[in-house]
């Protein structure tokens, strides 16, 4: 629980992003520091913050250059903030910006900041590609050597696998199945039809569709590199279209290009304080977060699904909150596959897994499909890992202020590493 027995609330005063692109599109030539950069920009200009020295800022990216190891703080320098304003470098993989949200919000209730950003960058298109161990080792050998011939003596070593690059995969170390291969398993064990997985996806590209004609996303997005709007929302998707895409990750699978997130590029943030920071400011609150929890499977022995780790974080979350899953107006649930919402949904609507798996007394239930993911979803959205959390913030917190009847709303992101990050926001 973030408020407890401190005094200081957390107001959500809005977020800003670039727009999310296919990988190997628009942002073909940018890097996570040209993005978030970018982002927090934005954010300095929507909100009025140059040359503000903020209590911190909090971001980071999931696939990071060894050039990145200080990324935040480089960022900050170049966004228009008081340089003295600090950055911090954090990741927990899909979940890293809503991480990077509570961190901030924690800092906030406990009194140490009076304000904060949080975000998070991600690019598939400027991947870091590394040559194999053995050569490193080789050009280590040889740098630590004292003499010519110990300098040179490695290289007589060198066999033409050397150059061969290692590029980054989206694969468990501990089980060497991609994260749709595991979610493939998933579907298996929860009998998740691929049509229950089109029609997901299907309803996540209408939504999101409708959303950027209605002008919803106009001052959440801002034009970054030519591109004004995401790139991967298919208006003109259709059940039959998604029903003619072969499977990605098993022959005889359901799951598919047009039923799983794309790999994306993108960047976002979020501007968190305490009201009275705000009211100095004549910024309005649009919402407050008032709980965050993480929590993890034992996914390494198969004996747990990979991105099933919201299934005990939110049941976790509720308790704090004394609410029931039924209490809320509007459910975030990251799209990371349609399989892995319908998985989730599935299980806490499940009376055995409920008690058996999360030692409950009968089953969290059922929500109304009708408030789920309203304005679309990663699927149709995308997903640059890092920066996906608080493009839910952003959303959420804007959808709960134009709602006069909306209370509250939830936030579940899955990610890799059989981790999960949820939280609330209230009115």
């Amino acid at each position: 629980m973030l408020v407890g027995s401190v005094v200081k609330r957390v107001a959500v005063l809005g977020g800003v992003r670039i727009p999310f692109a296919r990988a190997y599109s628009a942002y073909a030539t940018a890097s996570n520091q040209d993005m978030l950069t970018a982002t927090l920009r934005a954010v300095v200009e929507r909100f009025r913050l140059q040359g503000e020295r903020l209590g911190d800022v909090a971001a980071g990216a999931v696939i990071k250059h060894s050039r990145d190891y200080n990324l935040v703080r480089e960022c900050v320098l170049s966004s228009g903030l008081d340089p003295h304003t600090p950055g911090l470098d954090m990741q927990r993989a899909c979940g890293t910006s809503l991480e990077a949200t509570i961190d901030i919000g924690n800092k906030i209730a406990l009194g140490q900041i009076e304000v904060g950003i949080a975000g998070g960058t991600d690019s598939i298109s400027d991947a870091p590609i590394v040559y194999p161990r053995s050569y490193q080792q080789l050009l280590l050998a040889s740098y630590r050597g004292r003499s010519a011939w110990q300098r040179l003596s490695p290289w007589f070593g060198l066999r033409p696998r050397d150059f061969k690059p290692v590029l980054p995969a989206v694969i468990e170390p501990r089980t060497g199945l991609s994260m749709g291969q595991s979610t493939e398993l998933m579907a298996q064990q929860w009998r998740i039809t691929r049509a229950e997985q089109d029609q997901l996806a299907y309803d996540s590209h209408l939504k999101a569709a409708s959303a950027w004609r209605a002008g919803f996303y106009q001052d959440l997005v801002v034009p970054y590199l030519g591109l004004a709007t995401d790139n991967n929302v298919r208006a003109d998707s259709t059940l039959e279209k998604l029903a003619r895409l072969h499977p990605s990750f098993e022959t005889d699978g359901t799951l598919t290009a047009g039923n799983s997130t794309p790999l994306t590029d993108g960047a976002s943030a979020v501007l968190l304080a305490t009201p009275e920071w705000a009211a100095k400011r004549s910024l309005p609150v649009l919402a407050y977060l008032t709980h965050g929890k993480a929590w993890a499977v034992d996914f390494a022995g198969r004996k747990e699904g990979l991105l099933m780790a919201p299934t005990y974080a939110v049941p976790a979350l509720l308790r704090d909150a004394g609410l029931r899953l039924q209490d809320f107006d509007y459910y975030e649930i990251h799209e990371a596959f349609a399989a892995q919402v319908l998985c989730t949904l599935k299980a806490w609507e499940s009376a055995d897994y409920c008690r058996d798996v999360l030692g409950l007394p009968g089953p969290l239930g059922s929500i109304d499909r009708a408030k789920l993911n309203v304005k679309g979803g990663s699927v149709a959205l995308g997903h640059p890992f890092a920066a996906t959390g608080t493009r839910i913030v952003a959303t959420l917190a804007k959808l709960l202020a134009g709602d006069a009847g909306a209370k509250r709303g939830l936030i579940s992101v899955c990610t890799a590493g059989g981790m999960g990050v949820t939280a609330i926001l209230e009115r």
